[in-house]
């Protein structure tokens, strides 16, 4: 045997390690606790105080770069101060949002959030939630429109979303399934060749919009969270990136229209924007199921079964199908 540590691709911090090494760089008083709490496409912990819960996130070294991490974090940062709704980034005792961790995979980046006030919808939205978050989606893109970063964060292109997908998926698909989906993609590029990558119709995106990342209170008012996903994108992808989820997980027509509703009593969805919907639907689902394969392929790819490609395949074709917004 040799003394050379061996190698790992992904180490789960201690908890106590963290409350030593880590949390005293924040001005948070006494922690009681430290718990790791999830894993997904980051680790979080729920950091408990004398004063109040915080939530502690640990970025994963093969999800996104140093320089994309800046971005989301000076972006949270700067939506805060414009009064939008989210869960922002603390600073550090010497003002810092992220603080490097040498973990035994490689660098990774430790930040602290506020606890967003309220919970996930109980089931999932209902009309009126589902509007008030429509509005503050649209209400961040405006203020968005204001915000520059010297960080780079690879925009939400086409070619990133579907070319780089494809790449994710292929190996994992059997020939006539990838014979489906590079159809799917070609077809998609036909329709949406032509939209216009400029102001109003491009901005910064949250990327993940959807009733598992935002808290309601008791009387409605949201907070929202988890912006992993967020870079410069279409604002129409945005609110495909909703009608996917919601239409993949069952949410009720009324729900789905009440968050356009919402969006519309802000700023203005054009003809082309909702004529593009259904394409960005299917934009959003490739995505999503690359994302999901490659977390899979690390920490669980015992998920990676024929049920599970089954199962995106055919939510992909219904997503397609003239009948998409029925169900």
């Amino acid at each position: 045997m040799t003394d050379d540590l061996f190698p790992v691709i992904y180490s789960t911090l201690s908890n106590e390690a963290l409350i030593a090494k880590i949390l005293p760089s924040y001005e948070i008083g006494t922690v009681t606790r430290c718990q790791f709490w999830n894993r997904g496409l980051s680790d979080v912990y729920l950091v408990e105080t004398q004063a109040g819960p915080y939530i502690l996130r640990i970025s994963h070294l093969h999800w996104r770069s140093k320089s994309d991490i800046d971005f989301e974090l000076e972006l949270l940062d700067f939506l805060q101060q414009n009064r939008i709704p989210i869960a922002h980034p603390l600073r550090t005792k010497n003002g810092e949002l992220a603080i490097e961790i040498n973990a035994p995979e490689g660098k990774r980046y430790a930040s602290l959030f506020i606890y967003a006030p309220g919970k996930v919808p109980l089931g999932d939205l209902n009309p009126l939630q589902s509007q008030k978050l429509g509005e503050t989606v649209a209400k961040l893109h405006l203020a968005a429109e204001n915000f520059h970063s010297c960080a780079d964060r690879h925009p939400l292109t086409l070619k990133y979303l579907l070319d780089d997908s494809l790449a994710i998926i292929a190996p994992f698909l059997k020939a006539h399934d990838l014979e489906y989906v590079e159809g799917a993609i070609a077809h998609i590029k036909l329709q949406l060749q032509d939209f216009p990558q400029a102001p109003p119709f491009w901005g910064i995106c949250w990327g993940d919009p959807h009733s598992g990342n935002a808290h309601f209170t008791d009387d409605n008012q949201v907070m929202l969270f988890d912006f992993d996903q967020c870079g410069y994108g279409w604002r129409a992808f945005e609110i495909a990136k909703f009608l996917q989820v919601a239409l993949c997980t069952g949410v009720g027509r009324t729900v789905r229209e009440a968050f356009l509703t919402g969006y519309q009593s802000v700023q203005e969805v054009t003809e082309l924007e909702m004529d593009a919907l259904q394409s960005f639907t299917q934009v959003a689902q490739i995505w999503r199921w690359a994302i999901s394969v490659n977390h899979a392929n690390i920490h669980e790819y015992s998920r990676l079964d024929d049920h599970y490609f089954t199962v995106r395949l055919e939510q992909l074709k219904r997503l397609k199908s003239p009948d998409w917004q029925l169900f």
